[in-house]
């Protein structure tokens, strides 16, 4: 095709996301309770981002690498995840003890029946009882494992975006190379026509022709090089650049890759990352209703302490605990809403299992029609276009047809060609959609 020349370093969206990205079964139900989630995950490149930069043209592995070294929105999302680390650490802290001092009978002397000046000292201790600490300790578990997940779905949210990013560069790259094969053509009608005006052979109605045309191509040229920019500026933003440093970037957009059939998908969407989040966060609401409910138990508070009489220099040691009596306030307000609020989890998880697998029965059909219009392009639109191209050409050169016929079958063929483009740029971004939700690659052999 008019742009095979890049074959030689395919994109390879499949691979590239399985490379940065993990696959669907890796995150079972199982590893979703392990809790180092994400020292699991590949979180750091295999492509040293400086050499992305240095290096012309940018590939996909290199513009995903940076991405993930630079992203501010990841990064972000890192601190939560370290946030949450120190959250669980001071759950399990214990209570502090309290220190306690005072004077009594200050100012009065000791006479019979009284005593004097006397000092108490005391240190009482908390105990949490019902076991608030460990359901503390629980809820903060399962908080870090749900902002792990956080930020897997914000990974591979990032990375699908990138990869759209890139194609739309790469399809505008195209674009851009297709337009000025166009805008040369265009000249090279001008100046024969011009010749032909010159010498007699047309009428200067068809220069006016040609020069308009031209004039509209070379419109075009500045609109898809204000596209290439735009896009390019897009790209750089994923790893917090403002202006692009790569002079261009290297792809396929003809590599298209065979989907697997959709209910093998919708099988595997069960345990995507979206997906597997929401059962740990039903186990996080869970473990906030245990958590309440410990709360019910009063906890006990354990008083040692000693006082010092001043006149008589006289110790006397004091033991004491109290322990509030839950008349009235048995949390059981707080234990309703922590029932409510795990209910609404269940209703919030049902809804993204409809979300997510409309989204991606939506995405697969869409792309099915898609490919069946690539390959419609293929076999019929592009090869006809430029037959009858071709053609017409030889024909205006040997006086059969007019130029106008020249021009209109120019037009054709370069909106076909254009047209190809954008449905391959537009397949490519729903494959990354459908990986985005799958967590992970789509092709069978990448399980």
């Amino acid at each position: 095709m008019f742009f095979s020349e890049n074959k030689t370093a395919a994109c390879g969206l499949a691979a590239v996301l399985l490379l940065f990205g993990v696959s669907a079964r890796a995150f079972s139900t199982e590893n979703a309770r392990e809790p180092q989630l994400l020292a699991q995950l590949p979180t750091q490149p295999s492509v040293n981002p400086d050499t992305a930069i240095a290096d012309v043209p940018l590939t996909l592995q290199q513009a995903l690498a940076l991405t993930l070294t630079g992203n501010p929105e990841l990064a972000a999302f890192s601190e939560e995840i370290r946030a949450r680390e120190a959250a669980e650490l001071q759950a399990g802290l214990l209570p502090n003890p309290v220190f306690g001092a005072n004077a009594g009978n200050f100012g009065n002397r000791s006479v019979k029946g009284f005593d004097g000046d006397v000092v108490t000292l005391a240190l009482s201790q908390l105990i949490e009882l019902g076991g608030k600490r460990a359901a503390r300790i629980q809820v903060a578990q399962i908080g870090r494992e749900v902002a792990d997940w956080d930020y897997e779905i914000q990974r591979v949210t990032v990375l699908a975006r990138a990869v759209q990013a890139f194609i739309d560069v790469l399809s505008a790259q195209a674009r851009t190379e297709l337009t000025r094969h166009s805008l040369e053509l265009a000249e090279k009608v001008v100046q024969t026509v011009s010749n032909q005006v010159k010498a007699g052979k047309v009428s200067p109605v068809e220069a006016t022709r040609v020069e308009v045309a031209l004039a509209t191509t070379r419109s075009e040229m500045m609109r898809t090089e204000r596209e290439l920019e735009a896009a390019g500026r897009k790209l750089a933003a994923f790893w917090g650049s403002t202006v692009p440093e790569f002079s261009n970037v290297q792809g396929d957009l003809e590599a298209i890759q065979t989907l697997p059939s959709l209910p093998s998908l919708t099988d595997r969407l069960k345990h995507s990352p979206e997906l597997d989040r929401w059962t740990s966060e039903l186990s996080r609401r869970q473990a906030l209703l245990e958590a309440e409910k410990t709360k019910a138990v009063p906890d006990l508070t354990v008083t040692l302490g000693g006082g010092n009489y001043l006149d008589r220099q006289d110790y006397v040691m004091n033991v004491g605990f109290s322990l509030p009596l839950p008349v009235f306030d048995r949390n059981q307000g707080n234990i309703q809403q922590a029932e409510r609020q795990r209910s609404k989890a269940e209703n919030e998880q049902q809804a993204a299992q409809v979300r997510i697998g409309t989204e991606l029965n939506t995405t697969y059909l869409n792309l099915d029609a898609i490919h069946a219009e690539i390959e419609n392009y293929r076999s019929t639109i592009l090869p006809g276009a430029e037959s009858a191209y071709q053609a017409v050409q030889k024909g205006y050169r040997l006086g059969k047809f007019a130029l106008l016929d020249v021009l209109d079958t120019q037009r054709t063929l370069f909106n076909a060609k254009g047209q190809y483009l954008r449905a391959l740029a537009a397949y490519h971004q729903g494959v990354a959609d459908i990986e985005r939700l799958m967590g992970g690659a789509i092709s069978e052999d990448s399980k």
